[in-house]
């Protein structure tokens, strides 16, 4: 069997609804796990594959912007579409603000609901993509000496060679030396780029 590139899960209290759209994504492709309530999903563990959430906003218990509250704060990163009957401008913009990819209003057009689930796997997609490269990068970093994070600081930092020999007491040739195992280490192809993954990992040139 083979294994699902992608998954939606849908969380709504009304039956007929989590059935009609669970057969629409599965039609279009998806990998889908329908719930009836936000505890109910909360319970799962964060899916390691791209994925998005299709909820509603008025449920019993907990409402969807208190699900979307409640996702982030256990550690989901998961792109939301509200789907709603109950929708006003007001909630809509909470939601869009608290970080929900679309708010479309029952009954919705299919073409349009399929277009928005698609943009938010392709989301989580690409944030998935960019954590990986981001824990690389961090990996890399830590596979530094001290010394060499010393260097790479100063480097980053605009400072020549000699000047950054002068700073830490020690020949030109060693800085080098460090240099060189910096960019081969962090896998930097010009100091453009070496600029770029200390911005990219937090860092501060020169401290």
């Amino acid at each position: 069997m083979t294994k699902p590139d992608s998954i939606v899960f849908v969380v709504d209290d009304d039956p007929s609804f989590r059935r009609s759209t669970e057969r629409l994504l599965r039609v279009a492709g998806y990998e889908v796990e329908s719930f009836a309530s936000a505890p109910e999903l909360l319970q799962r563990s964060e899916p390691e594959i791209p994925a998005c959430l299709v909820t509603d906003l008025r449920m019993p218990g907990m409402n969807g912007l208190d699900f979307q509250h409640e996702l982030a704060n256990a550690g989901w990163h998961i792109p939301v579409i509200f789907v709603s009957g109950h929708g006003d401008v007001a909630s809509s913009v909470r939601a869009m603000k608290a970080g929900a990819i679309e708010f479309l209003t029952k009954p919705f057009q299919e073409q349009e609901f399929l277009g928005a689930v698609g943009e938010a796997v392709g989301r989580d997609r690409s944030w998935r993509e960019e954590r990986t490269k981001l824990s690389a990068m961090r990996q890399r970093y830590e596979s530094l000496t001290s010394r060499e994070r010393e260097v790479m600081s100063y480097v980053v930092a605009g400072m020549l060679n000699k000047q950054i020999a002068a700073q830490l007491d020690v020949a030109e040739k060693t800085v080098k030396f460090h240099r060189a195992n910096v960019m081969q280490k962090m896998q930097a192809e010009s100091l453009a780029a070496l600029v770029r993954m200390t911005i990219d990992l937090g860092l501060h040139p020169g401290g």
